[in-house]
């Protein structure tokens, strides 16, 4: 088995192209830049397919595949590979090799080719790398099909929820209204540090999820948890009992009134920006809260909901799993076939 430097199979080019140069100018041809494509302008810098690596500022180290007559932006640079290399091969080789771990700068993170040239990948034959390639476009494309049937099905059920109870913020099917203190109970959360037990039974949840386990509970199961400081518009549906941390507000539903799968729609949809008195961080206040006024549909239409929602998260379920299946398959080829 024959090792050589990225050096010795590929080269490095840079560009010299800054985003307002590209102010004006309209085309046919793509020009890229750290997060993907910028536009397309009237040039291009390489006629052949090419790697682009991000070598300064956010996702310094970030590795793209990028098409022929196409060009990338200063902040990123070629990577052209030489001889018979195949550069499906080189990219995956490079994505194995985690460059980000080359960066440095304090305010403006950067990398540059002479930083990682050194760096060795296994050199094989022509068949043999064009098999490693095929084996792995196949995994990432099953990945991508998974994320997109994610996605698609939670397009799904925003949509049935918008079908059965329409814009429940204009209220534009003409439900009752009540103000959240007659429908449910906000819970306060705590500090977490005295019932913190990395093998308790229970989850522990800030604003942006999951965050330990603990030995006892705050909030109930079917419950809503919104954040009180930060990440105020992402609710989370929570089926088990949790412990809440203090930037965190537990809602639980009177379900004979209104079940959580409602209520997380409803808090989905709405906009807690409205309701952020803050400068700089963020917040809610309890006051505020319960002053919201919610529709409600009757209790066997939210029910039928539930159904459908319970029926939709089995699919997503399945499809997380196998894009967890595939995404350590991923991870493991990339280590056998290009561990050094």
């Amino acid at each position: 088995m024959k090792y050589v430097t990225l050096e010795e199979v590929c080269e490095n080019r840079t560009s010299n192209i800054s985003q307002k140069d590209l102010k004006g100018n309209e085309g046919i041809y793509p020009i890229y830049g750290a997060s993907g494509l910028i536009k397309k302008v009237d040039f291009y810098i390489q006629d052949k397919e090419y790697i682009g690596i991000v070598k300064d500022g956010a996702g310094v180290g970030r590795t793209m595949l990028l098409p022929s007559k196409s060009s990338v932006i200063g902040t990123m640079q070629y990577i052209i590979p030489k001889g018979s290399l195949n550069i499906k091969y080189l990219y995956y080789a490079l994505i194995s090799k985690k460059l980000s771990k080359y960066s440095s700068g304090a305010t403006i993170p950067h990398i540059y080719f002479r930083d990682y040239k050194k760096e060795k990948i296994v050199l094989i034959s022509e068949i043999e790398q064009q098999k490693i390639v095929s084996i792995l476009d196949k995994i990432v494309s099953l990945i991508e099909k998974n994320k997109k049937r994610i996605i698609l099905l939670e397009e799904l059920v925003k949509s049935r929820f918008i079908e059965m109870f329409g814009d429940t913020i204009k209220n534009d099917k003409g439900w009752e209204v009540k103000k959240w203190e007659e429908v449910l109970k906000i819970i306060n959360g705590k500090n977490q540090k005295k019932v913190e037990n990395e093998s308790g039974k229970y989850d522990i949840f800030g604003s942006g999820g999951k965050m330990g386990k603990a030995d006892d509970w705050l909030v109930k199961e079917n419950s809503v948890l919104i954040g009180r400081k930060g990440s105020i518009n992402k609710p989370i549906i929570v089926k088990e009992k949790i412990w809440n941390v203090d930037t965190v507000f537990g809602l639980e539903p009177n379900i004979e009134i209104i079940n959580c799968d409602y209520l997380y729609y409803f808090c989905y949809f709405y906009d807690f920006e409205r309701l952020n008195k803050a400068v700089t961080i963020p917040s809610l206040t309890k006051k505020d809260l319960l002053k919201i006024d919610i529709p409600i549909p009757p209790l066997v239409l939210q029910e039928k909901f539930v159904l459908i929602h319970k029926s939709i998260n089995k699919l997503k379920f399945e499809a997380e799993k196998s894009l967890k299946e595939m995404e350590n398959l991923y991870d493991s080829l990339m280590q056998k076939f290009f561990k050094q």
